[in-house]
């Protein structure tokens, strides 16, 4: 089993030409709410790709909340650790433009209660193959969860977005550091991958840096490194490119495959989430993805 502890948010998603520069008021072409939030998106992605997956997280009384519970139930996610809190559940509004880029606001709500584990938290992350970790919940949540995670021997995965800089206790737990290439510059200073991902090696066992249309990669304390190329797609949005990788990846990991095929596996997944709108409405089935590797 998986377990994601994490954000749930409803996202609110306007399509663009061109993003609005500040103090511009630009038309856009289409709206859609979506249910999103990174630790939802890394659930529901991993889901979909053949994992059990149990979800931690909290959401609001309010109307997003019962939407957010419910996409997770119907794909097929534990949701017995889900609280519900007084007041609005977690939105990220999102700008995606025409080439697929996106900007996004996200406002905490519910998820900014979850600020450490109860009884039932410990014993479902204790009873994981892995964890896996954003931080778009309290840091201190996030730490306590990566603590219990390690102490039960799970490991520790854990996507450092939104980037901010990172408490040693949370490092020393983390099996698995998946930065995209800001993050990893935000995190070391260095200008490129390559040399970040040295740095970080310095912090934690194992590193995949995501890089986007260049692929993936990949390095370990026992001197492994690999680069994995991205399947070559016309993107449409980008916005849950990050969070199918992870949850994709998690899953190979958790099957036993070895870091390339494991790295191809998610590259695959993360290939067709690009080709539609939305976060978790675009995220792939295993038989997809079989056929994706299958075809690369």
């Amino acid at each position: 089993m998986i377990s994601v502890f994490g954000s749930a948010n409803m996202d609110l998603v306007a399509y663009v030409s061109q993003a609005p520069k500040l103090g511009e008021t630009v038309t856009g072409r289409a709206f859609h709410t979506v249910p999103g939030g990174k630790g939802a998106n890394q659930a529901v992605a991993a889901a979909r790709a053949g994992a059990e997956v149990t979800f931690l997280g909290a959401v609001g009384d309010d109307g997003f909340g019962i939407a957010l519970r419910s996409t997770l139930v119907d794909a097929g996610i534990e949701v017995s650790a889900l609280r519900q809190v007084p007041g609005a559940s977690g939105i990220a509004h999102i700008v995606v433009d025409d080439s697929g880029g996106n900007s996004i606001i996200v406002v905490p709500g519910a998820n900014g209660t979850v600020t450490g584990l109860t009884g039932d938290d410990h014993a479902l992350i204790s009873a994981s193959s892995a964890l896996l970790l954003q931080l778009e919940l309290p840091i201190e949540g996030v730490t306590a969860a990566a603590r219990a995670a390690r102490e039960a021997g799970v490991q520790v995965v854990l996507t450092p977005a939104p980037s901010r800089p990172l408490p040693a206790e949370l490092l020393e737990a983390v099996t698995l550091l998946v930065p995209n290439e800001h993050e990893a510059a935000d995190l070391t200073g260095a200008s490129d991958a390559e040399s970040a991902l040295e740095e970080l090696l310095k912090l934690v066992p194992e590193v995949v840096i995501t890089l986007g249309s260049q692929g993936a990669l990949y390095g370990s304390r026992s001197g492994e490194r690999l680069r994995v190329p991205a399947v070559k797609v016309e993107a449409v949005d980008t916005t849950a490119a990050g969070d199918t990788f992870v949850g994709a990846l998690a899953v190979a990991r958790s099957e036993g495959l070895g870091p390339e095929e494991a790295l191809r596996f998610a590259s695959a997944a993360a290939s067709i989430s690009v080709q539609r709108e939305g976060a978790s409405t675009s995220m792939p089935g295993r038989d997809e993805i079989d056929a994706q590797l299958a075809a690369h």
